[in-house]
């Protein structure tokens, strides 16, 4: 199939992903979650692992949501 002119989104999305990311794992926000709960544990380890969940997914979905813009006339 001949390759179009158009620019894809997807390298967009995916960089936009990537400074999401990188916004999430910089120093001051998980300083703010390094919080103590109740019971003197932190709020750290469950930041953590949401915000490593969401990128996953997020990437995993802009990844594997069909076709590619490219490919479409």
């Amino acid at each position: 199939m001949p390759r179009t002119t158009k620019p894809s989104r997807r390298r967009e999305r995916l960089l936009a992903l990537l400074l999401l990311a990188l916004v999430l794992f910089s120093p001051p926000l998980v300083m703010i979650a390094d919080r103590p709960l109740g019971g003197g544990l932190s709020a750290l380890p469950l930041y953590l692992l949401l915000a490593w969940a969401l990128v996953i997914g997020l990437a995993a979905w802009l990844l594997e949501g069909g076709p590619r813009e490219e490919d479409q006339g």
